[in-house]
């Protein structure tokens, strides 16, 4: 299975998912708002923001293990 890249992280960029990570925990629907570098040496971070927050988090990207895409008008109407 393919690891969660820097490019797959770019074509989910402001798309609501869910964000598997490695060790089985699930991020539930976020919006990726942008990929930046580790202030602390190499690796990237994965910014985004929770359904309706407005507050910002990361998660490194060697954390991820894949994303799923959300449809929001299937939430919205169920809602």
């Amino acid at each position: 299975m393919e690891s969660f890249s820097l490019n797959s992280a770019k074509s989910f960029l402001g798309k609501n998912v869910n964000l598997h990570l490695k060790d089985g925990a699930v991020i539930v629907n976020v919006q990726l708002t942008g990929i930046r570098k580790n202030d602390f040496g190499k690796g990237s971070l994965v910014d985004y923001v929770p359904y309706g927050n407005r507050k910002s988090a990361c998660v490194p990207l060697r954390n991820i293990a894949w994303a799923e895409l959300l449809n929001l008008s299937l939430l919205q109407t169920a809602g």
